[in-house]
């Protein structure tokens, strides 16, 4: 019980640190910020709609896009990437049925080596973008609740900031995606702490694929989507890209902005985390392990010590263990009560951790194996960098 009571300690030390010197991370409250003034006068802004075999959910999304109420030019641009499954023509049919906004339906030319598909298909839309001010790069899973594009706009010009970007609120709707959706929030957030991020002059930069409005100078400025061709997690290199060439960046959670695609079995959760993991690693296997051994001594430490100790007599590791378990929860609370989720849930997260190593090992595994990120039917084995 010695080894445990000293590695409970030094858990218990690391939570401690993590809830009060972390940038805050536990906490919900950046969301789309106000009091800016509106402009004079509205700029012109196009949405672009990367979309590849999205049929099962452009029905309840698009809809939604094409009827913003905008005061000044708005447009819509999805870009169908070969799609198999019809998804252009319904999306010519959604807009017949909707109208709204107007929509173009355009298809890029074949994949180019080094490129991701999303992001290639985005340099396609943002070519077809014509002299929009600003470019509204949304998912073709995410739904926007009235007034959404209009508020995303007045934070951007009101604030002068040149990326605004609002991580949507997924769906809990089964019983994996109540266990795993919050925690995958939570992680990321641990990961780059929004506060933080928000931070004119901070290192940290991060920003969420589906819904990040791009200011298109600051675009240009960092050297266009092909600075980041290859990225696999590409909202992050994006707001990397542009902070640092000079550009201000916020990220923040959605009050207005939902995804609506499903995930009712473990599965497809597995496959959405581990496709892109061991790309967050940079595929080192130094820091692969780094990462293991971090989760194991922060997450999966404290109920072991708390359990072990109690039924050894352990006391002291006991008591080490059971706070350091008690900060967890308390820090994962206010995600748990964001997603409408019971606060009592929140001591399973050292079981929803250990899911989540279990897929990084296994998005390692499947790059070894030379599957690297699959998704959509590509596989990106590394991401190539721009010249």
């Amino acid at each position: 019980m010695t080894v445990l009571w000293w590695v409970s300690v030094v858990s218990l030390l690391a939570w401690v640190w993590l809830a009060v010197c972390h940038g805050g991370f536990w906490r919900t409250d950046q969301r789309l910020p106000r009091g800016g003034d509106e402009p004079a006068s509205w700029p012109s802004v196009v949405v672009l709609v990367p979309a590849r075999d999205e049929a099962q959910v452009l029905p309840v999304s698009l809809p939604s896009v094409l009827a913003q109420e905008y005061p000044g030019r708005a447009r819509v641009v999805l870009v169908d990437d070969h799609s198999t499954d019809g998804t252009g023509g319904l999306a010519r049919e959604l807009a017949e049925r909707t109208g709204g906004l107007e929509l173009a339906v355009t298809t890029p030319p074949p994949l180019p080596e080094g490129w991701t598909g999303k992001l290639w298909a985005l340099r396609h839309g943002v070519g077809q973008a014509g002299d929009a001010e600003w470019l509204l790069l949304t998912d073709a899973d995410i739904a926007h609740r009235p007034g959404s594009l209009r508020a995303l706009v007045a934070a951007g010009e009101g604030h002068r900031l040149d990326l605004v970007s609002q991580m949507a609120r997924l769906r809990v709707a089964g019983g994996w995606e109540r266990l795993i959706v919050p925690a995958f929030v939570y992680f990321f957030a641990q990961l780059y702490p929004f506060r933080r991020a928000n931070r004119p002059g901070a290192r940290t930069a991060a920003a969420a694929g589906g819904c990040s409005l791009v200011r298109r100078s600051a675009l240009e400025r960092a050297g266009g989507v092909a600075a980041i061709r290859g990225a696999v997690i590409d909202d992050v290199s994006l707001a990397r890209a542009v902070k640092r060439t000079g550009g201000r960046t916020w990220l923040g959670l959605a009050d207005r902005v939902d995804s609506v695609r499903p995930y009712p079995a473990l599965g497809p959760l597995w496959r959405m985390v581990s496709r892109s993991a061991y790309a967050q690693l940079r595929y080192s296997p130094l820091l692969l392990a780094g990462t293991v051994a971090g989760l194991a001594l922060v997450y999966l430490v404290p109920p072991v010590a708390a359990v072990a100790g109690a039924a050894a007599g352990a006391w002291w590791t006991a008591g080490a263990g059971l706070a350091g378990w008690a900060v967890m929860a308390g820090t994962y609370a206010p995600m748990l009560r964001y997603y409408g989720q019971p606060v009592a849930a929140a001591p399973l997260l050292p079981f929803t951790a250990l899911l989540y190593l279990l897929m990084t090992v296994d998005s390692a595994v499947q790059h070894w194996r030379g599957r690297g990120a699959a998704w959509k039917g590509r596989t990106y084995p590394r991401p190539q960098r721009a010249e």
